[in-house]
């Protein structure tokens, strides 16, 4: 006889035999919640620094376990090798120990990868991430070939970022399954919305997964994810913050309330305007010391544009 405090779960026999993993990821190396931070400029269209690191220790105040410098939102195809790694250093000098920095070291040049993963390391990463080679569109052979490359050249952990929108190319989950083998690609960035493939990854796999797409995070960690690299926590990380932790209390009402509140935000930024564009002007209206400058051939937003953002901002209840 059970009493009222156990709890009994029937399985199917065939499947209790089987290799299927539970996942339950809450104490993830890089956390839960992660920004990938735009680049400042000054208006000689030099990196800001300073503008960087108050940015920096502005997210880590409010919430983010991890930063991601030079990713896609911070420019990086127009950034110098230089100042990638400045920016590396700049971070780890705004948040100390408070924050872990995952540097963004791709290119679509393997070689020219590896100068990076380097450079990286020396400025004293955390770990890296790597998006699947962008325009050459290789083989899985290849995709496979040029992880596994990043990866053996220095000792640090990496993210995995699979983003076939950007890239051009989607990582089959035959290859991410080789992949996650190694014992340094310890993370997958998934900006691929296939429910399937995630699952199939999240249940044969150890490897810390993370929502690329900022409307997923609910979704992704109910499945058991860790949580998400994010956009719009540039302007929202205290409502990511909350809905996280419902989700990791398994509070479901309150992690849907927030993820619902959040609705409109990331509508506003992930949709309208490319996110480095949105990031950059939402800041500067919420009066942080920001200039909205961006590096061709991205420009700032048009006055249309600017009203769509303005509209959904106010929806969600924002007074601007």
């Amino acid at each position: 006889m059970t009493t009222e405090n156990e709890h009994t779960r029937d399985f199917d026999p065939y499947l209790a035999e089987g290799e299927v993993k539970h996942p339950d990821q809450t104490d993830p190396q890089f956390g839960h919640l992660i920004t990938a931070m735009v680049t400042p400029f000054t208006d000689d269209d030099r990196v800001d620094y300073k503008a960087f690191e108050a940015l920096a220790h502005k997210l880590v105040e409010e919430g983010n376990d991890s930063l991601v410098v030079s990713g896609t939102t911070g420019e990086t195809s127009t950034l110098e090798d230089h100042e990638k790694e400045g920016l590396v250093r700049a971070a780890k000098s705004a948040v100390g120990d408070r924050a872990k920095v995952i540097a963004g070291t791709s290119t679509n040049h393997t070689s020219h990868d590896l100068e990076m993963a380097r450079r990286a390391e020396r400025a004293g990463a955390d770990g890296q991430l790597v998006v699947t080679p962008y325009y050459n569109k290789p083989s899985q052979d290849g995709v496979l070939a040029h992880f596994t490359a990043v990866a053996d050249a220095i000792d640090l952990p990496l993210m995995v970022y699979d983003i076939p929108g950007r890239s051009g190319i989607s990582i089959s989950t035959e290859t991410m399954l080789r992949l996650a083998e190694h014992p340094r690609i310890q993370c997958l960035k998934d900006a691929k919305n296939d429910i399937t493939a995630t699952t199939e990854v999240l249940t044969k796999t150890d490897l810390e997964i993370y929502s690329g797409d900022d409307q997923n995070v609910l979704a992704w960690m109910a499945m058991g994810a860790s949580g998400v690299v994010s956009v719009t926590s540039h302007v929202a990380s205290g409502h990511f913050r909350r809905m996280i932790d419902a989700v990791l209390n398994y509070d479901l009402r309150e992690a849907r309330i927030y993820h619902s509140e959040l609705g409109p935000v990331i509508r506003a930024m992930m949709t309208r305007i490319q996110g480095a564009v949105s990031s950059k002007l939402v800041l500067n209206w919420l009066e942080f010391p920001i200039r909205t400058d961006v590096r061709l051939p991205l420009v700032q937003a048009n006055e249309t544009e600017k009203e769509l953002v303005l509209g959904d901002l106010r929806e969600a209840g924002w007074n601007l």
